[in-house]
């Protein structure tokens, strides 16, 4: 680690090689690997709790809450690895729902975890940060999310994405306050335990 970085350090952008050095110490760093495990569990949990209804049919679960969380404190780099693991291992250990493996969802899930952690990664919370990544997140599910139903239901994308953009739409406001209130109550416990910087928890609804 060069003299004039620390583990305190906030980036205002991930556009920096210190930035990146940080990201891929991560993997190294035991307790950010037992974080990314424990999140891993979490989100196989949380797929058990029924969804919240909003109205046009659209849904908010509950994983990405974890995703997002891991994202935040482990980075992009050793989120990538997060995210392929819990994608997997959340398949097998569920059954999928009678589906068969598709990796595209896979890949889906790896870049909205880097997406969140692009922006959220020794970085504070605030508002607009979390809600620009909750919305591209959102955007990647409806362009990607969308090509993967067509391919395996041989539906015309056209015909399907209208409609889940709307849902993720609706689904936007809900999951960027359920994230704003989950950061602004674990930033204390996690600056606390050293596996987020202290300057990330000062007025995160800022």
């Amino acid at each position: 680690m060069p003299k004039n970085e620390t583990l305190l350090d906030l980036y205002p952008h991930p556009f920096s090689a210190a930035y990146w050095r940080a990201a891929t110490r991560e993997l190294k760093d035991l307790r950010k690997l037992t974080f990314a495990a424990l999140m891993i569990a979490m989100c196989i949990v949380l797929a058990q709790i029924p969804s919240i209804r909003l109205p046009g049919k659209a849904r908010v679960g509950w994983g990405f809450l974890a995703r997002s969380t891991c994202a935040w404190v482990c980075g992009p780099v050793l989120g990538t690895v997060f995210a392929v693991a819990e994608d997997t291992l959340s398949f097998f250990l569920t059954g999928g729902g009678g589906d068969p493996y598709f990796p595209g969802y896979t890949l889906t899930t790896v870049l909205g975890v880097v997406t969140y952690a692009l922006f959220l990664y020794r970085a504070k919370p605030t508002i607009g940060r979390v809600c620009i990544a909750k919305f591209l997140t959102n955007v990647q599910n409806v362009l990607l999310g969308t090509l993967w139903v067509s391919i395996l239901e041989g539906k015309a994308w056209l015909a399907l994405a209208p409609y889940r953009a709307v849902k993720n739409l609706i689904m936007f406001p809900v999951q960027s306050l359920m994230l704003l209130l989950l950061f602004a109550a674990l930033a204390p416990m996690l600056a606390g335990m050293h596996l987020i910087p202290p300057a990330a928890a000062r007025r995160t609804k800022q």
